[in-house]
């Protein structure tokens, strides 16, 4: 054998090697030892019932789902602001995101209660959600996050609330017969 044959035979061996360590390394995650995981402070907007147990089986989920390099810590009603300003918050970097309703923006604009609960005899749920993936429901949500209220903030549709039994009343209804004439 010559030194060239030797020099080729050790170049391509060298050569394979370091592309199989190369490869290895790179289907390993970059995991750094004893790393503090990044911790999110979301807070929610319900103080108890269904609505707060989807908040908690999606922190839950998350948090397993980072193998702990996430960490979402979910604060309960009003833990650090009013429900009606966790939007403003989350903008400002109060808080890292909220679990709320978008129809709780109502007071900010009417034009939230579109992406929210809907009256009853209008659209079921799983509509509500087509509309926002293939209606224009996004972007008109878009619209009035970013050029309306001036908020830079992503929202996430899950779970819509079906439409709201005999609708809304400003006053408390207590009796069917303040149903007559409405």
């Amino acid at each position: 054998m010559t030194d060239k044959t030797t020099s080729r035979r050790k170049f391509l061996t060298t050569g394979a090697a370091a592309i199989a360590g190369g490869t290895a390394a790179a289907a390993f995650p970059n995991i750094s030892v004893g790393a503090s995981p990044i911790v999110l402070k979301v807070q929610a907007a319900w103080g108890g019932g269904i609505f707060l147990e989807f908040a908690e089986d999606y922190v839950r989920r998350v948090n397993e789902m980072s193998g702990g390099s996430l960490k979402i810590d979910l604060l309960g009603v009003g833990a650090v602001v009013k429900t009606a300003e966790m939007q403003t918050a989350v903008h400002k970097g109060v808080l890292d995101g909220a679990h709320l309703v978008t129809a709780y923006w109502y007071s900010k604009s009417p034009v939230a209660s579109l992406f929210g609960t809907g009256p009853c005899f209008g659209w079921s749920a799983n509509e509500l959600m087509g509309w926002i993936a293939y209606g224009g429901g996004s972007e008109l949500y878009y619209e009035l996050m970013h050029d309306k209220l001036r908020l830079d903030l992503v929202g996430f549709f899950s779970g819509p609330m079906p439409a709201q039994p005999l609708g809304w009343f400003k006053e408390q209804i207590k009796g069917s017969g303040q149903m007559k004439g409405l």
